[in-house]
C-alpha cells in the first residue's frame, strides 16, 4: 500500500515539473512580450524605392464644356414648345415661343410711328424751304424762319426716337422665340404651354453641350509638373475612365486644361480632360473613375498593397519600431500597380512595415516575426 502511494506521488510530481518547464519555454518564445502581453505573429517587409509604371486612379465627374440656363427674355404666356424634353438640338433651333402676336403688333405700331415721323419731317422741311425763300426777299420775320428750323430738327429727333422704338419692338419679337444658343441636349422643361413667364426670372430649361464633353478630377501639388507635361505634349500618357458599372469607356481622352491655382485648403489642383461623346454615354454630373497611365520620373517609395488599411478613405500602415512595437502611421497613396502601391507621404525608405496579420495588430502592441511560406524549410 505504501509503495502504491509513493508511485502515485512520483507521477504527479513529474507532471508538475514538465508543466512548469513547458510554461517557461512558452514564455521565452514570446520575444519581447511584456508581462501579461502576448506578441502578435506577423510578417513584415522593408519600404523600398523603385521606378514604377502603372495606372493612377482619381475620383472624377462629368462636366459639360458648355452649359446654359434658358431664361425667358420677355414676359407673356408660353404659346408653343417646339421640342421634346431631353432632345438633341442644333444651334439656332427654335425651342419656345412666348406670346408672339403681341410683340408682332408692337413692331407694326413702331413701324407706323416711324412712317408718321418721316412724313412730318418732309412737311416741315418743305415749310423751311419756303420760309428761307421769303427770308431772302425779306418778306417774313426772322423769328418765323427760326421756328421752322427748330421744327425740322425736332422732327429729325422724332424719327430717331421712332427708329429706336422699332428696334426695341423687333428685338422683343425676336426674343419671344427662345433659340438654342449652341448645339447640345436639353433637360426636362420647367414650363408647359400656357405658363406665364417673366424676363430674367423664369427658367425654361437647361441646355448642355454633349460632344465633346469634359471630365474633371483633382491632383496633388506634387503631380502638377507631370500633368503639365501631358497637357503640353512633352510627355505622353493614356487617359481613360471607368463608368459607374465599372466598365471602361470606349473613347480615350486628353488633358484639356488645368486650373489657375491650387486650393489652399486641400493642396489640390483641378484638371479637366476632354472626351469624345457621340452617343451621349457620358452625362453631366456622372461620377466616374479617371485612370491615367503614368511612369515615375524618379524612384518612388513602394509597399505591398495588402499592407494598407483603408478606414473610410483614410489609409494607414503599421510600422514596426526598434522595440518590436507596431505603430499606426497614416499614409497618402499614389500609383497602384500589380500588387503594390506608391506611398507619397507617411513613410521613409527602410521602414519595416507589417504585411500579413494586420487585422490582429493594435497600435503599440508587440509583434513577433514569423517565417513566410518561402522561408519555411522543405522536408
Amino acid at each position: 500500500m505504501n509503495k502504491n502511494y509513493l508511485f502515485s506521488a512520483l507521477i504527479i510530481g513529474s507532471a508538475l515539473f514538465w508543466q512548469s518547464c513547458g510554461s517557461k519555454d512558452g514564455a521565452q518564445q514570446q520575444q519581447g512580450a511584456a508581462p501579461g502581453q502576448m506578441a502578435t505573429p506577423v510578417t513584415t517587409t522593408m519600404v523600398e524605392k523603385q521606378i514604377v509604371s502603372g495606372i493612377k486612379s482619381y475620383p472624377a465627374s462629368v462636366v459639360p464644356l458648355q452649359e446654359a440656363d434658358l431664361m425667358a427674355e420677355v414676359s407673356g404666356y408660353v404659346t408653343k414648345i417646339y421640342v421634346a424634353d431631353g432632345a438633341a438640338v442644333k444651334q439656332g433651333q427654335p425651342l419656345y415661343e412666348i406670346d408672339r402676336v403681341r410683340y408682332q403688333a408692337a413692331v407694326d405700331q413702331a413701324k407706323a410711328n416711324l412712317e408718321i415721323a418721316k412724313a412730318n419731317l418732309q412737311r416741315v422741311e418743305k415749310d423751311l424751304t419756303r420760309y428761307q425763300t421769303l427770308a431772302e426777299q425779306d418778306a417774313i420775320a426772322k423769328q418765323t424762319l427760326d421756328y421752322a428750323l427748330t421744327d425740322v430738327n425736332n422732327q429729325k429727333a422724332q424719327i430717331q426716337a421712332a427708329q429706336a422704338a422699332l428696334t426695341t419692338a423687333q428685338t422683343n419679337l425676336e426674343r419671344s422665340i427662345i433659340r438654342a444658343p449652341f448645339s447640345g441636349a436639353l433637360g426636362i422643361s420647367q414650363v408647359r404651354t400656357g405658363a406665364l413667364v417673366s424676363p430674367g426670372t423664369t427658367r425654361l430649361n437647361t441646355i448642355s453641350a454633349i460632344d465633346p464633353i469634359a471630365v474633371e478630377f483633382q491632383i496633388s501639388e506634387r503631380e502638377i509638373s507631370e500633368f503639365a507635361a501631358y497637357q503640353s505634349g512633352k510627355s505622353s500618357t493614356e487617359i481613360s475612365v471607368s463608368l459607374p458599372d465599372r466598365t471602361t469607356y470606349t473613347h480615350v481622352g486628353q488633358i484639356a486644361t488645368m486650373d489657375r491655382a491650387v486650393d489652399p485648403t486641400t493642396g489640390r489642383l483641378k484638371v479637366r480632360a476632354s472626351f469624345s461623346n457621340p452617343q451621349n454615354d457620358l452625362r453631366a454630373g456622372m461620377n466616374l473613375t479617371m485612370n491615367v497611365k503614368s511612369t515615375s520620373a524618379s524612384e518612388q517609395l513602394v509597399i505591398p498593397l495588402k499592407a494598407v488599411q483603408d478606414q473610410l478613405g483614410v489609409y494607414n500602415v503599421y510600422v514596426v519600431n526598434d522595440s518590436s512595437q507596431a505603430e499606426i502611421r497614416p499614409v497618402e497613396l499614389g500609383l497602384k500597380f500589380e500588387d503594390k502601391v506608391v506611398v507619397n507621404s507617411g513613410l521613409e525608405a527602410g521602414n519595416k512595415i507589417v504585411v500579413d496579420g494586420i487585422l490582429n495588430v493594435r497600435s503599440g502592441a508587440k509583434v513577433v516575426e514569423q517565417p513566410t511560406a518561402q522561408d519555411t524549410p522543405q522536408k
